[in-house]
């Protein structure tokens, strides 16, 4: 198989974790867990708002409504997020989410709002800009288009980082206020353009997933480093 990459490899960006998703982690098992295996010296310093001072509102069978749903007969990019309450099984299958994409019959806009479909309703947890990140810009998007560029992913194994075991051994209860979990995911993409170019590499990613007791899982976000 051809070693040769298209676009996105070279354009893929990481940004830095944003304060909503510091916000939302700071005091929990998460914000331990992620300061051991990241190294974000900034999750130590909480910037309050009014919106991040208020408690996390008590979980209903609604609370997933405030992430885009698709309508019957509509035209979905992303498949639709698993009804699970493990969060592994949901780590796993949101990775596959997000390591494809189709240029070639899908908008970019199309591919956003599928992937929102998966994003926690709880906007104090929800960091969709670690999510967005991974998706190319809308320039780099018209060009694979006209590259019929597209790529599908086969989902290796996902755990939890051992710093997370760890922390939640130590203190089970400290969990209970966000229930956001983090995942490392490995796996490999496959990506291939018009003509007979082809690639493929090996990938990990570490995402923070949401599971609420009695409701289905949710994404939270991207972690900029891969949790061990």
């Amino acid at each position: 198989m051809s070693r040769k990459r298209s676009l996105i490899p070279q354009e893929r960006t990481y940004g830095a974790p944003s304060s909503v998703l510091r916000r939302a982690l700071f005091g929990g098992l998460v914000l331990a867990v992620l300061l051991a295996v990241a190294g974000l010296l900034a999750y130590l310093t909480r910037t309050e708002s009014p919106a991040s001072a208020k408690p996390a509102p008590t979980p209903t069978s609604t609370q997933r409504s405030a992430s885009p749903t698709a309508t019957p007969g509509e035209r979905t990019t992303v498949a639709a997020p698993p009804k699970t309450s493990d969060p592994i099984v949901f780590a796993k299958a949101a990775t596959q989410a997000l390591w494809t994409y189709d240029t070639r019959s899908f908008s970019r806009a199309e591919h956003v709002a599928g992937l929102k479909r998966w994003m926690t309703g709880e906007k104090k947890y929800a960091d969709w800009d670690s999510v967005s990140d991974q998706i190319p810009g809308s320039v780099l998007w018209s060009r694979m288009h006209d590259n019929r560029q597209h790529a599908s992913a086969k989902i290796g194994e996902g755990h939890f980082p051992q710093a997370f075991k760890t922390a939640l051994a130590e203190d089970p209860g400290a969990i209970t206020e966000a229930y956001v979990y983090a995942v490392t995911v490995t796996g490999k993409q496959s990506i291939a353009w018009k003509g007979s170019g082809a690639g493929a590499e090996s990938r990990s990613t570490t995402l923070a997933v949401q599971c609420r007791p009695d409701q289905a899982c949710a994404l939270v976000g991207v972690l900029p480093n891969v949790a061990p």
